[in-house]
């Protein structure tokens, strides 16, 4: 195959790969995404705060999952994920900030979650 029929075919299936996305629905647009971004790593930050204080930080997070039910499969109200606590709150983790299990409610937890820039 010559570079030119390379190139047509890359540029039909990007054409038509633009235009299927469209028709997928939001979640299934948002699962690409994520695991786009799985793919290339993150270096997420989640912030807690209690009313405008901030209360907790977690650093180091690939991700934040949406919890599903084991037998329904259906969303649940949390997300979790894995990241140190960043005690002293200086994006880094130092010695003692180990790396936990972690649960935000939709309802009642104030949270930001973000990429760390600081880092």
């Amino acid at each position: 195959m010559s570079y030119r029929s390379i190139a047509k075919i890359a540029y039909t299936m990007s054409i038509v790969s633009l235009m299927l996305l469209p028709a997928c629905t939001q979640e299934s647009q948002n699962e690409l995404g994520r695991s786009i971004q799985n793919w290339t790593g993150t270096d997420g930050v989640l912030d807690i705060y209690a009313g405008d204080k901030l209360v907790r930080r977690f650093i180091k997070i690939d991700k934040l999952t949406t919890a599903r039910g084991t037998t329904d499969n259906s969303l649940r109200p949390y997300r979790y994920g894995y990241g140190h606590v960043d005690l002293n709150w200086n994006y880094q983790v130092d010695s003692g900030e180990k790396k936990v299990y972690f649960e935000v409610s939709d309802y009642s937890t104030n949270y930001i979650f973000y990429e760390n820039f600081n880092g």
